[in-house]
Parts: C-alpha cells; sequence; structure tokens
C-alpha cells in the first residue's frame, strides 16, 4: 500500500504521521490536520483485501464503508466515535478520518486487568446504551456490539469515557435492497457480526433483524465484562452458534467470584432471551433500565481516576496541547 499513501496524503487537509496498525481490512494511521492542531486516525482501505474480486465486488466493499462513515457521522451521542472526513483515492483505496482516542477497547482491558466490578460495569453499559440508542432512533442497527467495539479512554478530564466504534454493519432500514446489503455483508467471505456476541434471528437468517439484535450483543458484552468469560465457550464457531440458538446461558453471577447485584444479573440475561419479543426492544429502553439499577450510580470520577492512575499512569498526566501529540498509546480500530 505504499504508493497508495503518497496520494492519500495529498487528499483533504490531513496529513498521515505513523502507523497505529494493520489487520485485515487494511491500515489505520495516525494524522495530523495540516491547518489545526487536531490529531485524528485515518483508516485505510482496499477492496482487494477484503476478497474483493472483480469491479463489482470493489464497488459494493466501497459502498459498505461509504455507509459506514456517512451513518456514524449522521449520529450525535458523545458515545459514538466521530468522523471527520471520508473519500477515495483514484485507485480505489478508501479512507475515512476519525478522531484519535486513548486508551482501551473493553476486549484488551478485561483480559489486562481482569473483570470490572458490577458498579463499573454499569457505568459503562449506560454509555453504551445513549450511543446505541441515538442510532436505534434514527433506524440504524450497529450489528456488530463486541468488546473490541467499545473503547474505553480518557476524554478531557474524564475517565472512563465511553466510544462506540465500527459501524460498518449498521444496517439503515429504510436504504439498500436487502439482496444489496447481503452482498455487502458476505463480500469478503465472513459471517455478519462476531459469533460470540450474535443474536439468535441473526444466525438463523430471519428477515425480521433489528434493534433487539444490538440489544442481545450489549447483554453478551455485559457478560464478558461482568466475568471476564464469554456467555458460551465452545472450540469451533459453529458449535459456539448453536448454543447461541439452543442453549440457556448460566447467570453471569454464577461465573464470578465478583458480587453482582440480583437486577443487574437479571438484566443481563433480559437482553439474552432467545425471543426478541421478551427482550428490552432498543437501547433506549434498555438504557432506563440499567439507570434503574442504579448500579453504576457506586462508581464515579474520582474512582475512575483512582484506577488509571494505578493501571494506566500514562493517561493521568495534566493535559497540554501536546499530549495527543507525544502520547504513546493510539487508537486502533482494525476489523
Amino acid at each position: 500500500m505504499g504508493n497508495k499513501l503518497s496520494k492519500a496524503r495529498e487528499l483533504g487537509s490531513y496529513e498521515l504521521v505513523s502507523l497505529l496498525g494493520q489487520g485485515g481490512m487494511g491500515e489505520v494511521w495516525e494524522a495530523k490536520h495540516r491547518l489545526l492542531a487536531r490529531r485524528a486516525a485515518v483508516k485505510l482501505v482496499r477492496p482487494e483485501l477484503l476478497g474483493a474480486n472483480s469491479e463489482v465486488e470493489a464497488r459494493l466493499v466501497l459502498k459498505r464503508f461509504e455507509r459506514e462513515a456517512q451513518a456514524t457521522a449522521a449520529l450525535s451521542s458523545p458515545h459514538t466515535i466521530q468522523v471527520f472526513d471520508f473519500g477515495s483515492t483514484d485507485d480505489g483505496t478508501f479512507f475515512y478520518v476519525m478522531e484519535l482516542l486513548m486508551g482501551r477497547d473493553l476486549e484488551s482491558l478485561v483480559r489486562e486487568f481482569g473483570p470490572v466490578p458490577a458498579s463499573r460495569a454499569g457505568f459503562l453499559l449506560r454509555q453504551v446504551c445513549h450511543s446505541l440508542a441515538d442510532a436505534h432512533a434514527r433506524g440504524l442497527v450497529h450489528r456488530d456490539i463486541k468488546p473490541a467495539n467499545i473503547y474505553v479512554c480518557r476524554m478531557g478530564l474524564e475517565y472512563d469515557f465511553v466510544k462506540v466504534l465500527d459501524f460498518g454493519l449498521v444496517k439503515l432500514n429504510s436504504q439498500a435492497s436487502r439482496e444489496e446489503i447481503q452482498t455487502l455483508m458476505t463480500a469478503d467471505q465472513r459471517t455478519t457480526g462476531t459469533p460470540a456476541y450474535m443474536a439468535p434471528e441473526i444466525i438463523l437468517g430471519e428477515a425480521s433483524v433489528d434493534r433487539r439484535a444490538d440489544v442481545y450483543a450489549l447483554g453478551c458484552v455485559a457478560y464478558y465484562a461482568l466475568t471476564g468469560q464469554l456467555v458460551f465457550e465452545a472450540d469451533t464457531p459453529m458449535k459456539m452458534l448453536l448454543q447461541h440458538v439452543q442453549a440457556e446461558p448460566i447467570p453471569p453471577s454464577q461465573r464470578t467470584e465478583l458480587p453482582i447485584p440480583r437486577e443487574l444479573d437479571e438484566l443481563v440475561l433480559a437482553c439474552l432471551q432467545k425471543d426478541p419479543n421478551k427482550r428490552p426492544q432498543n437501547a433506549e429502553v434498555l438504557l432506563d433500565m440499567a439507570i434503574g439499577c442504579k448500579t453504576g450510580d457506586c462508581w464515579n470520577q474520582n474512582l475512575a481516576k483512582g484506577w488509571w492512575s494505578k493501571h494506566l499512569p500514562e493517561f493521568t498526566a495534566p493535559l497540554s496541547l501536546g499530549d495527543y501529540e507525544h502520547s504513546d498509546e493510539r487508537m486502533v480500530v482494525l476489523q
């Protein structure tokens, strides 16, 4: 992609500074605005890296990422990743510019430091619900909620500030035919979503996949945050998918030594109902239920800053205009 990067550097007002990471979908670079002090992350995607073997497939893949950028930019929740710009080069490399975050995604945070207390889990859950409630109110379904797409960061003077990432599988209820969406989602020969967080109706290929699929996935995320374990463990993706369709989950309180209040236990299990009609019907309803649990009220900024000072002290230094420029930690969004 080296020759393409020189062209990408000439696009828009951003200059690529350093490579943050590489993945199956391309590269993510730290960038800076040529006139403003703002730092950003630039995601570069080439269709051939996603298995696009023809010009038609390439256009469909690029359209997917254009939809991701447009859908994310339309959202206004402070807990949704901000998109500043997007476009494509003459050779078909798609790029979009987003805010540069400082912190950890929830998957790596739990993997590195263990499951989080119920009060902190409730605090984080409510912020994710805020982002998804905004999306759901606009007729959007994320379809790939998982810990790797939930970023826990420092934002100004706030700690444990959540940003929801990667609306790449977002479904717009009012746009695109089902056939087009299916083509877009299967062009790279991968299953839409992630097996460990996939709602039964998606697995079964039902036509009525809606906001409740995000609610199910968020229940799986809360389960992982509280226990450090997946709802269902299996040695193959297919076996895991079957369990999501057929098996009843063990309550999270029975899979961790950390105390989990009964009402939070019940809230997670409500999200994990096989029948979508028995779940909270959207993220706004789930947000109200999570607020009603009161578990998040016990976690505050003093506790959050104390945790970050102990475990991630590199993020607790006094702020200055140069902090983002010299931080060693960068957001990497590679799916």
